[in-house]
């Protein structure tokens, strides 16, 4: 009669009677899985597979075993009054409350109606040293200068941005001018002008794209003083909001940045007689009570403070297109 030999990784059957030494292969030790890795203890034998692992063959040799192992001990049930107590047989677990989010309240985005506040401004020293030189400059030049007038010399190009025309005469007055009357921004590697946000990363092709608006060529302002379209960009933190204008020079007597919490409105005049113009109306809010305008040597910085700290999508606020109107009027009327 044969019977079933119970040796790890044996599994075969043998005579009892004709049982010798050496006459099973098996497996003294016990499996072992880790970090997908199976094998057994006694043996360094690894496999991902787990038939594999069943295949692997005995490290040691004995007699074969007719003794079946033990089976695991199962936990005691008690019972009380025909009724099984499971409650103590459950894992424990502490517990432990959570709160949900709270909701976030709706707040109304304020009126872009609100009283304009001039910004706090910092004039940094190298401004300063720099318009000291400009005025020692200044003052050489005026006695060799000569009243040219209101006269436009020939050759002198058009002020407007994208627009590459030059005066030759007053025939050139009659001419349309096509031009970008915002100005330009480069920001994250791209660059574009803000009226029609055509955007590349290669410079040239930013040069050369043309104007989305025409209308007259400008010479110059009726004041004297240039039309100037400054480079600027704009980056963010989690609590500000910073507007770089790359103006040099600008005049801290002249210069004005005044906001409310969803509009700025920004004037800087810079280089002597050249002036640059942007109103923008915010993405976000901001707090106008900490927020600062940085005057330096080569640029101008506005620095506005977050009214929550929260990531803008954008710097400007995208006008209403005439859709959404349409929609509002009529949820309105309904």
């Amino acid at each position: 009669m044969s019977l079933l030999c119970y040796n790890k990784g044996c599994g075969q059957r043998f005579d009892p009677d004709n049982n010798p030494e050496g006459a099973c292969t098996y497996h003294p030790g016990v499996p072992v899985f880790h970090d997908a890795l199976k094998g057994w203890s006694c043996c360094k034998r690894r496999t991902t597979d787990f038939s594999d692992f069943l295949s692997i063959a005995g490290c040691s040799k004995g007699c074969h075993n007719k003794e079946k192992p033990p089976e695991p001990v199962k936990p005691e049930v008690k019972s009380s009054g025909g009724k099984k107590e499971l409650e103590d047989l459950k894992p424990r677990f502490d517990e432990y409350i959570i709160q949900a989010p709270k909701p976030v309240e709706f707040i109304q985005r304020p009126s872009a109606d609100e009283p304009l506040v001039e910004l706090q401004q910092k004039v940094s020293p190298s401004l300063t040293q720099a318009l000291e030189n400009l005025k020692v400059s200044k003052t050489n030049k005026i006695a060799e200068k000569e009243d040219d007038g209101n006269e436009v010399k020939i050759g002198t190009a058009c002020k407007n941005g994208g627009c590459s025309k030059t005066f030759s005469g007053p025939a050139s007055d009659e001419d349309k001018c096509v031009f970008h009357p915002g100005v330009p921004i480069f920001h994250e590697g791209t660059k574009y002008w803000s009226c029609c946000r055509r955007k590349t990363s290669d410079f040239n092709a930013f040069l050369s794209q043309q104007g989305c608006t025409t209308g007259a060529h400008i010479w110059r302002k009726a004041d004297g003083k240039k039309v100037a379209p400054c480079r600027f960009d704009w980056h963010q933190t989690a609590s500000h909001v910073t507007i770089s204008i790359y103006a040099k020079h600008s005049n801290p007597e002249l210069c004005s940045v005044r906001a409310n919490r969803t509009k700025v409105c920004i004037r800087l005049v810079f280089d002597g007689e050249k002036e640059f113009e942007q109103n923008i109306s915010l993405w976000g809010v901001i707090d106008v009570s900490k927020s600062v305008t940085n005057l330096m040597a080569a640029k101008s910085e506005i620095v506005m403070k977050k009214a929550e700290p929260m990531t803008w999508a954008r710097l400007d606020l995208p006008p209403p297109t005439p859709n959404s109107t349409n929609e509002v009027k009529v949820k309105e009327n309904v």
